[in-house]
């Protein structure tokens, strides 16, 4: 990812010396500048959701919408593990709220649980990396800090069209994860009976 970024980094420097290369220096300092007001604006945003996120997990609450989410826990992860389903979660509850890095953490330790030593992604890991990726939002709150800061006269405006739109994308995302697993053990399997 680092590398990524630095390509990132120098494509736009480069471009930026090609097109107006006496404006670098000012370009550059008014690009910070604005990223860190964004940052201090945001940093609210994160901070109650993250005090939210902190205390359902101090009063019990995890647990008990682990119970809720057992289900479609189950389901989607075929997992036997309570606390692997408290992570997935407060994952998932995070990406709800529209808390993407606030999610992380438990994302990260929800597959460190999943992962069985292979050395390959398990269905599971795969299941929850789509998941993050195609999360149901609803309610987008890191956009909706996004659009206040910016000035928008109704920020949650977007607040039904983001819940119609991940919606689409999450199903379709379990199914292409299931249909996905499907194939590879239907592959796994013709190829341990041609060696047979």
């Amino acid at each position: 990812m680092n590398k990524i970024w630095f390509v990132m980094m120098v494509g736009s420097f480069c471009f930026l010396i090609w097109t107006d290369p006496s404006n670098i220096l000012n370009s550059m300092i008014d690009a910070s500048g604005e990223a860190f007001s964004l940052c201090i604006e945001l940093c609210a945003v994160y901070a109650v959701w993250m005090g939210m996120l902190e205390l359902v997990e101090a009063s019990g609450l995890g647990e008990k919408l682990a119970k809720l989410l057992h289900p479609i826990i189950k389901r989607l992860f075929k997992i036997d593990d309570i606390e692997t389903e408290k992570m997935i979660a407060l994952n998932m509850s995070a990406n709800m709220l529209g808390l993407g890095n606030a999610a992380t953490p438990m994302g990260i330790n929800a597959m460190k649980r999943l992962d069985d030593g292979s050395g390959t992604a398990t269905p599971a890991i795969i299941m929850l990396i789509v998941l993050n990726a195609t999360s149901i939002q609803l309610l987008p709150s890191t956009v909706i800090g996004l659009r206040a800061s910016a000035g928008s006269s109704s920020p949650a405006d977007i607040i039904l069209p983001t819940i119609i739109a991940t919606a689409c994308t999450c199903l379709l995302g379990i199914c292409l994860v299931k249909l996905c697993n499907r194939l590879r053990e239907k592959i796994k399997n013709n190829k341990k009976r041609k060696n047979k």
